[in-house]
């Protein structure tokens, strides 16, 4: 599983950071990528990476400021311009069915796909036999969602010499039970997939928070999770100030990501008015309440792998 941070900028682009959009690279468990918010010119940086437009089945927004959905019409359209026929999914407030299907008929623009509009609501809004999405509502200024993207438990290695034990031919008999499922032998013996496979290996939890003021809401999707995408529009010396935007704070993030026991914490949605030299400062207080810290770039690739988060 991979992270690639597309826009990272709060509010509206600067010369160094783009504004919102976060794509969940699943290319090696499903072989898919979900985009999180898609912020004005996110194709443009979509072009800079090795992301194919036709991959990305399912986007989902957290809200309707335009920081984080203006670049929606240019990408469907440009998606079709570039081979993707396959379905697509937009998971967001109920008014984004409303602003696509506009900008898409009064643009004249031709899709070669069919759009799924799913409105997100507390609880579940996704599940499949590989993940499953919660969503709850943040504290910002207008309708906000974090959502919280589940991969269920694996399973486990096939233990080759208990199989050959209970006689079961090499070829497509091992594929099922290492895919988890019961098998029968041209005998009628019954092999169980459980006795022939060692532990279930827990799969991965990633919370990407939209924008928000510090709320147990946050704390409650980051609950164990192995990386947390938050917010730090403001630093820690305008607390109040960020409040009453609905925005968060690098410290206030990094106590969400403490008090929620999660692994791996990356800040985002970062003002213009931080300088380099700025965005160290905000890491390293972090850093001083919650250590697994990390600050995302426009492009920065993180790679979570074997529960170890790599910034490539």
């Amino acid at each position: 599983m991979q992270l690639q941070f597309l826009g990272t900028g709060a509010g509206m682009p600067s010369k160094e950071r783009n504004v919102t959009s976060i794509a969940l690279k699943l290319l090696d468990e499903i072989g898919s990528i979900w985009l999180f918010d898609c912020g004005e010119a996110t194709q443009h940086q979509i072009l800079q990476t090795a992301i194919k437009p036709r991959r990305v089945d399912k986007i989902f927004i957290t809200h309707m400021h335009g920081d984080h959905i203006y670049g929606l019409p240019g990408f469907l359209g440009s998606r079709s311009f570039l081979g993707g026929e396959s379905p697509l999914t937009i998971v967001g407030p109920a008014e984004v069915k409303d602003f696509v299907e506009a900008t898409i008929r009064y643009s004249k623009t031709h899709l070669t796909y069919p759009i799924h509009f799913v409105e997100v609501q507390e609880g579940v809004v996704y599940e499949d036999e590989h993940f499953i999405v919660h969503a709850k509502k943040l504290q910002h200024v207008i309708d906000c969602f974090g959502y919280r993207v589940e991969q269920k438990d694996l399973p486990g290695q096939l233990l080759v010499d208990k199989v050959q034990k209970f006689g079961v031919p090499r070829g497509p008999l091992y594929r099922e039970l290492k895919s988890g499922r019961d098998i029968t032998l041209e005998d009628g013996a019954i092999v169980r997939a459980a006795d022939v496979l060692s532990e279930a290996k827990k799969g991965f939890t990633v919370t990407i928070l939209g924008d928000t003021k510090y709320c147990n809401t946050s704390i409650e999707l980051s609950k164990e999770a192995d990386i947390v995408v938050h917010e730090a529009t403001f630093d820690s010396s305008t607390t109040d100030l960020a409040a009453s935007y609905g925005h968060s704070t690098n410290t206030e993030a990094a106590s969400i990501a403490k008090l929620a026991n999660a692994k791996n914490l990356i800040l985002t949605h970062l003002s213009a008015r931080f300088l380099k030299a700025d965005i160290e400062r905000l890491v390293n207080e972090s850093q001083t309440i919650f250590p697994s810290t990390f600050a995302a770039d426009d492009f920065a690739l993180f790679e979570l792998k074997n529960s170890t988060l790599m910034k490539q």
